[in-house]
């Protein structure tokens, strides 16, 4: 039998801005190879890829980036297994002074004509091809919250109190870069306190408000969906319309209304996993990614 090979797996963006109305798309030249290429890199132990595809882009080019819509992936075998890389087009937010390094000694901007012509590789050729004729969007994410204590282990009253285990709590902070990764700028929650503890290691780190909603508890939800799907239609005209990247954290009875008013198809969510879908200014859904927690 042959052996399987194994995956490498690695995030990357296609990172355009436009000037004098013109786009732009960010190249970074790497000594060792002598070719330009789109920044990507290795997922680290216990990462997102769309984290990844930040912190990437971010240390071979000292641009940081908010992910937009995901562009597609490529893979090519390396000396020890198959490399996979996902990308996302970036979003250009700031850009510091580039230190010349043994990976990345230059980054520049270049017109798409030029980034084609440029590119060392066929397939990146495609992704930027790709990318620069995407729609423009803005990410709406739907999370289930976080690992809660068992209701058997819970004495403190009413279930609404009930909070995140350990586990929870290292879900909860573990989803921060995956909520910067898309930039997310407006937070609401059910006010159930195992979901207000799922977003707000985020919040507190981003100076962000949480915007708690009693409906979107289990106790309110479940029984009301019309009422569920009614508010994720606001917010989704909200999201679209504003271009305000926001996080929607809900329980797992209460996802099916979530989804629905979004006008996506109704997932299962183990719990801290997020579906991001992607919306343009009239709150139609353009793609939708998932997320689940990395161990």
């Amino acid at each position: 039998m042959a052996e399987v090979s194994k995956r490498i797996l690695a995030g990357g963006t296609v990172t355009v801005r436009i000037t004098d109305g013109t786009p732009e798309v960010l190249l970074v030249h790497r000594p060792r190879y002598d070719d330009w290429t789109l920044p990507k890199g290795k997922l680290e132990a216990g990462e997102h890829l769309a984290a990844c595809a930040t912190r990437e882009t971010a240390e071979e080019s000292s641009v940081d980036v908010r992910l937009g819509l995901p562009v597609g992936e490529i893979s090519y075998p390396v000396g020890s297994g198959m490399k996979v890389v996902n990308y996302w087009v970036g979003h250009p937010l700031k850009s510091r002074k580039h230190r010349a390094n043994n990976e990345v000694d230059t980054r520049a901007w270049f017109s798409v004509t030029s980034a084609l012509r440029l590119t060392s590789y066929a397939d990146e050729r495609e992704l930027i091809r790709r990318a620069v004729n995407l729609p423009a969007a803005t990410p709406l994410v739907i999370l289930r919250h976080a690992k809660a204590l068992s209701r058997s282990d819970w004495s403190g009253g009413a279930d609404v109190g009930r909070p995140l285990d350990e586990r929870g709590q290292a879900e909860a902070k573990a989803l921060i870069p995956l909520l910067d990764a898309y930039g997310i700028a407006r937070v609401v929650s059910s006010s159930a306190e195992r979901c207000a503890r799922t977003v707000r290691p985020f919040a507190k780190a981003r100076g962000l408000e949480v915007d708690l909603r009693d409906e979107l508890t289990e106790e309110a939800g479940a029984p009301r969906p019309k009422k569920v799907s009614a508010l994720l239609a606001d917010l989704a005209r909200e999201t679209g319309a504003s271009g305000v990247p926001t996080v929607v954290c809900g329980h797992r009875p209460v996802l099916p209304a979530m989804f629905a008013g979004v006008g996506v198809e109704s997932t299962a969510l183990n719990p801290a996993a997020a579906m991001v879908v992607h919306l343009d200014a009239n709150a139609t859904v353009v793609a939708v990614e998932l997320h689940r927690p990395q161990r």
